[in-house]
């Protein structure tokens, strides 16, 4: 069996799992296969309630971001089709890409994330659009330069946390950060788009997003001492 396959078989049987603990908690689904309309956040696994900051996982195939209660984190932390995601943010002070270098990568705004996948065994380049996280084929000699100028970037934890690269703030920021704070950053973006080229979106965004960040990060700090 191919490892896609194992894959696939692995979603199939969370799937029966999540439904099984759904009817546990809540009885069996209603004869029209409805479900109570709430506003309140779900696990996307057993579809229990979650609170705000609750956790998440990647789906490590179709690379999406996936809301877990407790219980549910804990359970597919393990399952080969998922991924908990990274926990820590690192900013990226004297990180060295030049134009040159950020050319090679060859994507057409100042902005995107580089995550290792472990399912395609490379590193895939993200960045914002209109529809959300697109894709970007990545030249390989650019990210092996760009590694070699930043060596930090060889403890990139793969698929639980990506290089996030902000070239349109002057100066430009760099900075490790969580799978999940990456993905939201593309939500922001797109929440926000206007016309054709975004308008003031990754303008106004982008910075907001990067200073709660940092504000978030020295608070942490502040505990920690």
């Amino acid at each position: 069996m191919s490892q896609l396959e194992s894959m696939m078989a692995a979603r199939r049987r969370a799937e029966t799992v999540a439904r099984m603990r759904t009817i546990a908690r809540t009885g069996a689904p209603s004869q029209n296969g409805g479900a109570a309309s709430s506003s309140q956040e779900r696990c996307d696994l057993c579809r229990t309630t979650v609170p705000e900051d609750h956790r998440h996982m990647l789906h490590l195939v179709e690379r999406r971001i996936v809301c877990t209660c407790e219980a549910c984190w804990a359970l597919y932390s393990g399952n080969a089709e998922y991924r908990p995601t990274g926990s820590r943010t690192l900013f990226l002070d004297g990180f060295e890409c030049d134009a040159e270098l950020w050319g090679a990568f060859q994507i057409p705004i100042g902005l995107a994330f580089f995550m290792r996948s472990t399912v395609t065994e490379g590193v895939v380049a993200f960045y914002p659009s209109p529809a959300g996280a697109t894709e970007s084929e990545l030249s390989l000699e650019a990210w092996e330069a760009l590694v070699a100028r930043n060596p930090v970037l060889d403890q990139l934890d793969s698929d639980a946390e990506a290089l996030v690269v902000n070239r349109m703030s002057e100066p430009p920021q760099y900075a490790i950060l969580p799978i999940d704070a990456c993905y939201a950053l593309v939500g922001l973006v797109k929440s926000r788009w206007e016309g054709i080229s975004g308008g003031g979106a990754i303008e106004q965004a982008v910075p907001e997003f990067f200073a709660a960040l940092r504000a978030r990060a020295a608070a942490r700090a502040g505990i920690a001492s």
